[in-house]
């Protein structure tokens, strides 16, 4: 008798420990799709439309409802691969800045979310993009900015651009699995293409 107890105390201790991380990652997800909601999908827009290798990884982002777990893992492992690389010079720099500070607390409230302590590549993504706001708050006069300094914020923008570009992909794929009227909205206003339309079409 004892040790069938202890067998399903055990079990009844997995159980409940695999409830309580559905129920985090459930959390974590909600919030990283306020991200995109909020802010990201506008940011990831405007840094894809400066990307002058766009070209070359749009299949790899041009989601569907036809991927699979397999097509996921593909093109994942493809956008890691990927050398990015923003061209500052085709951003509007002084509207970049204005876009993040107006978002700023909002971004504040998400970083102080305790979910974020369970997803550090996703604060990886709230850290690279604080850090771009910081730089592009700590200057006066953005469009003034010489070659080697806009090269300087053109790599920042890079780094937040990739790491963004990797969460979403992991976050399409959730969605697809776990809320499929989210997802196609999601594929609709993807931010890579440029035929992004939220009208279902026939």
């Amino acid at each position: 008798l004892p040790i069938d107890v202890l067998i399903v105390t055990i079990v009844i201790d997995s159980l409940l420990e695999r409830h309580n991380l559905q129920q985090k990652l459930e959390k974590l997800n909600m919030v990283i799709g306020a991200f995109y909601s909020g802010i990201g999908t506008e940011l990831l827009r405007t840094f894809a439309a400066a990307d002058c290798t766009l070209a070359f990884m749009e299949p790899d982002l041009l989601v569907d409802s036809t991927w699979d777990k397999a097509a996921f893992k593909v093109h994942k492992k493809r956008a890691r691969e990927f050398e990015y690389k923003v061209e500052s010079g085709m951003v509007d720099l002084v509207a970049l800045r204005e876009v993040l500070v107006r978002h700023e607390d909002f971004l504040l409230r998400i970083l102080e979310n305790p979910v974020m302590l369970e997803h550090e590549s996703f604060s990886n993504v709230l850290r690279a993009v604080f850090h771009l706001t910081e730089e592009l708050k700590s200057r006066e006069n953005l469009q003034e900015t010489p070659p080697s300094d806009r090269s300087h914020l053109g790599g920042d923008i890079t780094r937040a651009y990739s790491l963004m570009t990797l969460s979403w992909l992991d976050y399409m794929q959730y969605l697809q699995s776990d809320y499929p009227y989210l997802f196609s909205l999601a594929i609709r206003i993807n931010p890579f293409s440029l035929t992004h339309d939220a009208c279902v079409r026939e």
